[in-house]
């Protein structure tokens, strides 16, 4: 019997203690508790640093058509350079995403009271609040986030008791169409990574056929000023792999080694996919782990909607036999690794290797 990835969140959970979201409407200035400086480094290094543009001419991760003929090779090229590529011809509606982009818009557009009813219990996972990783940094950060993991309905009945249907059935669609996608993008990651036919069975018996994924809705409010906050600290994904929405705002950035922070620009009709801690665990650090944030602007509210996707909490996960070299991390379950990264964030990798 396979354990959900709710209920391993739900077991090694950080709690909160209901720290609730700032009523970002209600304020003209940066209150000082979402003040950050470069001396709120919380421990870790320079990725929290203030500094906004990237050194000129940076490179940007590639876009790639997922029906390229080339593309087991260029998603390979993307996942051990980067860590992060942007994708096209993914099959995903764009009356689908555009559609629960407009309910993530209603939800975040509704009174503080009212979000306020489905606030996410201190030892919860789904429901509305702050960012899991908020506890690891000693400002707050500008943003607020709703968290779905399988059914919608209980707290959508909290927000809209008699209009929660629409809402529902768009956010399952979507996990669907999101799950399809992240699983044929896992095959071409498995590829790339030079994954055989006997290789493929044994994955599939395991895990590949069972994973399942969560879906974030995030806002990103206008911000009275921008160069003293942060909408998410720096951090990696902690699953096999995350696909992302951004509309037409920008703020995604990720850590480039030697570069500093490079942008994500929006590119119509793509989804960002970036490769998570157990992706990079299973590839024995041949793919990246990409480290990202998110950044406020002054005059433009950025949603966007995040599906990360990983296997069963009680699935076991090693570096994939046949990679070169020696294993650089010891097998380790999905539920003891999630555990792991709720009490020590990017230390948690270091936890594990070999």
């Amino acid at each position: 019997m396979t354990t959900s990835l709710s209920n391993a969140y739900k077991d090694t959970n950080i709690h909160l203690n209901n720290i609730i979201p700032l009523d970002f409407g209600s304020v003209l200035q940066l209150p000082e508790s979402h003040v950050w400086t470069d001396d709120d480094n919380s421990g870790n290094d320079r990725r929290t640093c203030l500094v906004r543009q990237p050194r000129a001419e940076a490179a940007s991760p590639p876009v790639i058509d997922l029906w390229a003929p080339d593309v087991v090779g260029l998603v390979g090229d993307a996942c051990r350079r980067w860590g992060v590529f942007q994708v096209t011809n993914h099959e995903v509606p764009q009356n689908l995403v555009a559609n629960v982009e407009a309910h993530a818009r209603r939800l975040f557009e509704l009174p503080t009271d009212r979000k306020l009813k489905a606030l996410r219990a201190p030892n919860g996972v789904t429901g509305y609040g702050l960012a899991r990783i908020s506890p690891f940094f000693p400002k707050l950060m500008w943003h607020e986030g709703f968290t779905i993991m399988g059914s919608a309905m209980e707290h959508a009945k909290l927000l809209w008791p008699h209009h929660y249907e629409e809402f529902c059935d768009a956010i399952d669609k979507y996990q669907k169409k999101m799950k399809s996608l992240a699983y044929n993008i896992l095959l071409v990651m498995l590829k790339a990574l030079g994954v055989d036919e006997e290789d493929h069975e044994k994955l599939s018996s395991s895990f590949l056929y069972q994973s399942d994924g969560a879906l974030q809705l995030n806002s990103y409010p206008s911000c009275p000023n921008p160069n003293h906050a942060i909408g998410l600290a720096p951090h990696t994904d902690s699953l096999l792999l995350t696909i992302l929405h951004q509309n037409d705002t920008n703020g995604l950035q990720i850590m480039q080694e030697g570069v500093g922070w490079v942008p994500i620009r929006p590119t119509p009709g793509a989804l960002v996919v970036n490769i998570g801690d157990l992706m990079h665990i299973l590839s024995n650090a041949t793919f990246n782990n990409m480290c990202h944030r998110v950044i406020p602007n002054e005059t433009s509210h950025r949603f966007s909607m995040a599906y990360f996707y990983g296997p069963p909490a009680n699935s076991v996960l090693a570096p994939l036999p046949k990679l070169p070299g020696p294993p650089r991390f010891r097998a380790v379950t999905v539920k003891e690794y999630i555990g792991l990264k709720n009490k020590h964030l990017e230390k948690a990798l270091s936890l594990i290797q070999i």
